[in-house]
């Protein structure tokens, strides 16, 4: 639920940034979109690196089963 929320938002963040810079030609407008796309890959990757530990390591040693 909460991964839906924050691709949801940085989806819609996405697009207005997108056309705001069709609009105006504003360089700002495109390293807001190079930091929104930054801070979604490390999002995932935190998000990834927790579920392979959630499901290959307290799952396969039987910690929480």
């Amino acid at each position: 639920m909460l991964i839906r929320l924050v691709l949801l938002l940085s989806a819609l963040l996405l697009a207005v940034s997108g056309l705001a810079y069709l609009f105006t030609r504003d360089l700002r407008y495109l390293t807001f979109i190079s930091l929104i796309v930054r801070f979604l890959l490390f999002l995932l990757l935190v998000f990834a690196v927790l579920y392979a530990l959630e499901r290959f390591g307290l799952v396969a040693w039987r910690v929480f089963v």
